[in-house]
C-alpha cells in the first residue's frame, strides 16, 4: 500500500511535528528514523544511515558559516542601518518612540511607500542570490532594523515573507549567475547530462520563465490577500553596535568589497571564495576593526547557526530518504498508472518530487535524487527535453518554497521574528506554500504538457 511507503510516511511525520511546532531539527531526526524502520532497517543501522549522510550537509554548514560571516561584517559596517534611515527618509516617516517605530508623514501615500518597500526587499533578494554572494544571510542581518518601519505602515509580515522567498528562489530558477549557476549549469544540467538528455541550458531557462510566471501571480495574490493592515506589538530588536555613523570612507568600502565578492564569485565560480573575500576587503579596509573582528565572525556563525544545523539534518533525512528504496517503489506505482497520459504522469512525478524536497527542503539536493529516475522515465513516456527539464527542477523547487526545513523559508523567518512576533510554519511555510508552492507546482505540470 503506497500510503505505507516509508518516504510518504517519513515526509507527513515531519510535516505533522512542523505543525506542531516541534523544533525542525527534531522533525527531520525523527522522520529518517521512521523512514528506516518503515522501510525494514534495525534501529541501530537507521542511525547509522542518518550520521553517514550528515556528512553531505557539512560542506553547505560550512558555507553558510562563511556567508553568515560577510554579512555580519557588512551589518557592522553600519550599512543597514544607513540603508533603513535613507528608507525612512525617502518615504517620509518619522520615529514615534524609542523604541524604533515609525509612522507615516506628510503627504506620502501608504500605497507608494509600501512599493518602494516591497520593490527594494524583492531586489535586495534576488541580488543576494546573483550579485551580492551572501544567500539568505543578508535576511537576518537587514530585515530586523526595518521591522519598525513595517509596524508603523501596518506591514503583515506574511506578506514581507512571500516576497523573499520569491526573490530567493526566482534568482536562482532563471539568472545564471551565483547560486543560480550553481543551480542551472552545475547541479540541473549537469545530472540531466549525466542521465542521458543533452539540452543546452539556454532552453532550461526559458522553459522555467514558465512556472516562475506562475510564482509571480501567486506573490501577486499574496500580496492582495495581506494587503490589509496587521497590528504587531513594539519591536525591540537590538541594533548592531557602531562607533558613530556610517561615514563615506566606510561606505565605499563596503561597497568595494561588494563589487570584489562578486568578481571573485564571477572569476573563480566559488561564492564562498566570493564572501571570503568580500569579508578580508572590509577586515583590511578597517570598516572590521581588529578588536572587533572576533566578535564579528562570531555573530555571523550564530546567526546561520540554526540554518546550518537544519541543512545538515536534511542531509541525513534525504540519505536515508534515498537508502530505503521508497523513491523506486513510489516511481513505478506512478509509472504503471500513467503510461498512456502525459498529464498524470507529470502530476505524479512533480508530486513525489514535492514530497521528496519538502522533507529534504533543498531543490539542490533533490535535483539529483529525481533526475536519475525522470530522465529515463521521461524518455519512456515520450516527454520532450524542456518538459523533463521542467518536472525535474520544479520538483525540488516546489519544496524549496514551502518546506519547513528550506532555507528560503527559515531565512525570512529567521529575519521577520527577531522580535518573535513572526512564526516559522503559520507565517512563513504555510503563506510561501499557498502562494510561491503551489504556483510553481502548476506553473511546472502545465509547462511540461504543454513543451
Amino acid at each position: 500500500m503506497i500510503m505505507l511507503n516509508p518516504v510518504v510516511v517519513s515526509v507527513a511525520l515531519v510535516l505533522v511535528m512542523c505543525l506542531l511546532r516541534v523544533n525542525v531539527v527534531i522533525a527531520l531526526t525523527t522522520g529518517a528514523l521512521a523512514c528506516g524502520l518503515v522501510s525494514g532497517k534495525p534501529f541501530a543501522e537507521s542511525i547509522s544511515l542518518f550520521s553517514d549522510g550528515l556528512g553531505g550537509g557539512a560542506k553547505i554548514a560550512l558555507s553558510y558559516a562563511i556567508l553568515g560571516a560577510f554579512a555580519s561584517a557588512l551589518a557592522h559596517s553600519g550599512v543597514p542601518e544607513f540603508v533603513m534611515g535613507k528608507a525612512a527618509q525617502l518615504l517620509h516617516l518619522h520615529s514615534k518612540r524609542d523604541g524604533g517605530e515609525f509612522a507615516m508623514g506628510g503627504d506620502t501615500s501608504i500605497i507608494v511607500a509600501k512599493f518602494v518597500l516591497f520593490a527594494s526587499i524583492e531586489l535586495m533578494s534576488i541580488a543576494c542570490k546573483n550579485i551580492i554572494p551572501v544567500h539568505i544571510a543578508f535576511i537576518p542581518i537587514l530585515i530586523p532594523p526595518l521591522l519598525g518601519v513595517f509596524n508603523g505602515m501596518g506591514i503583515d509580515r506574511r506578506a514581507v515573507a512571500c516576497i523573499i522567498t520569491f526573490g530567493v528562489i526566482v534568482a536562482y530558477m532563471v539568472v545564471p549567475l551565483g547560486f543560480g549557476e550553481i543551480f542551472l549549469m552545475d547541479i540541473l544540467s549537469r545530472y540531466l547530462r549525466m542521465n542521458g538528455l543533452e539540452i543546452a541550458p539556454s532552453t532550461v531557462i526559458r522553459a522555467l520563465l514558465f512556472p516562475a510566471a506562475s510564482m509571480a501571480i501567486g506573490l501577486f495574490v499574496a500580496l492582495v490577500r495581506y494587503g490589509k493592515p496587521r497590528h504587531y506589538g513594539e519591536s525591540a530588536v537590538k541594533k548592531t553596535e557602531k562607533d558613530g555613523p556610517l561615514s563615506r570612507r566606510d561606505l565605499l568600502i563596503s561597497c568595494l568589497a561588494i563589487a570584489v565578492a562578486l568578481l571573485v564569485q564571477i572569476a573563480v565560480k566559488e561564492i564562498v571564495l566570493g564572501a571570503l573575500a568580500g569579508f578580508l576587503v572590509l577586515s583590511l579596509g578597517g570598516v572590521v576593526r581588529r578588536k572587533d573582528s572576533e566578535n564579528v565572525v562570531a555573530n555571523g556563525f550564530k546567526v546561520m547557526s540554526i540554518i546550518s544545523f537544519t541543512m545538515l539534518a536534511a542531509a541525513g533525512f534525504g540519505y536515508v530518504l534515498q537508502a530505503s528504496g521508497g523513491i523506486d517503489e513510489i516511481v513505478n506505482w506512478v509509472a504503471t498508472r500513467a503510461l498512456h497520459s502525459k498529464a498524470l504522469a507529470a502530476f505524479g512525478m512533480l508530486f513525489i518530487g514535492f514530497l521528496i524536497s519538502v522533507g529534504i527542503g533543498s531543490s539542490f539536493s533533490t535535483v539529483p535524487i529525481v533526475a536519475s529516475v525522470y530522465v529515463p522515465l521521461g524518455i519512456k513516456l515520450g516527454f520532450s527535453p524542456s518538459a523533463i527539464a521542467v518536472i525535474v527542477a520544479i520538483s525540488g523547487v516546489t519544496g524549496d518554497a514551502g518546506s519547513p526545513a528550506s532555507d528560503s523559508v527559515l531565512g525570512p523567518t529567521m529575519g521577520l521574528n527577531a522580535d518573535g512576533q513572526h512564526s516559522l510554519v503559520g507565517d512563513t511555510a504555510i503563506p510561501t506554500f499557498l502562494h510561491i508552492a503551489i504556483p510553481a507546482f502548476l506553473g511546472g505540470w502545465l509547462a511540461s504538457i504543454l513543451l
